[in-house]
């Protein structure tokens, strides 16, 4: 079980004994007006057979973080509904924004990404399938470089504005898959090099890219995806639907679900 996981389970077996110690202070309490606020036996045999209970059956730990965790996605999720309703025009018709895709298409999926992300490298390959399979969907990307946060660098910054300033030149798509397709840190030389590779004007997107204009859409992105809760990459919207991280699957079914909305909307 990796670390960040048992540490949850522990938090939430604490959290079941804190419980378990207020419901039955609360018992005695209503039981025996005016008792002290000290452990009594009663209170010691109760939690020995919790203990007993939890160190024969360890399977309930597990089970009861797995209701955890789905409470807290369907919580999240519900919350993101909202906002995304809320938002639905920036999310999916900044013009700003460059489409993948097909530009017409009647499925809109919006993709937050950074291109250091080694999961949006990973789930690369598996986007551009859907695409060429389904061409119906509309893929809006929302340049959102925020590993550098985890490394208080400014590599993934600096790729998404150069990046972003590439799109005057029509080579988008070209540049998109080759920058998660680079293995190497993207340091300058190596951005210059892979914009270079598609035919990219170097000189000129570099001139482009510390424009405010870049700047201000990037301070929008980060501001949308605060709204929705998306704090990770990649992270997919569609329709009403956030999807945290390369859940091909689940992108797959949240499009299914907004192809027939679509439908019984016309």
């Amino acid at each position: 079980m990796p670390v960040t996981r048992l540490r949850n389970v522990l938090l939430a077996v604490v959290s079941v004994a804190v419980l378990a110690g207020v419901a039955v202070g609360c018992n005695a309490q209503s039981s025996h007006e005016g008792a002290p606020a000290h452990e009594t036996a009663s209170d010691k045999a109760f939690g020995e057979r919790v203990r007993t209970y939890l160190l024969s059956h360890p399977e309930v730990l597990e089970e009861a973080f797995e209701r955890l965790q789905s409470k807290q996605e369907a919580d999240k999720q519900a919350l993101a509904s909202g906002a995304i309703a809320s938002h639905r025009q920036a999310l999916e018709h900044d013009p700003r924004d460059p489409v993948l895709g097909n530009p017409n298409g009647t499925v809109t999926v919006v993709e937050f990404s950074d291109y250091r992300c080694p999961f949006c490298k990973a789930a690369e390959p598996e986007v551009e399938k859907l695409l060429a399979e389904q061409k119906d969907v509309r893929l809006v990307i929302k340049e959102f470089p925020i590993i550098d946060w985890e490394d208080q660098s400014h590599l993934s910054r600096d790729a998404a504005c150069v990046v972003l300033a590439t799109l005057p030149q029509g080579k988008y798509a070209a540049v998109h898959r080759a920058m998660l397709a680079q293995k190497a840190k993207l340091e300058d030389t190596v951005v210059n090099e892979t914009l270079l590779g598609v035919g990219i004007d170097v000189a000129k997107a570099r001139a482009l890219a510390s424009d405010k204009a870049i700047d201000a859409q990037l301070a929008d992105t980060y501001k949308l995806a605060h709204e929705l809760g998306v704090d990770g990459t990649p992270g997919f919207v569609v329709g009403d639907t956030l999807i945290a991280g390369a859940q091909m699957d689940a992108l797959r079914t949240a499009i299914a679900a907004a192809r027939t909305a679509a439908v019984k909307q016309r």
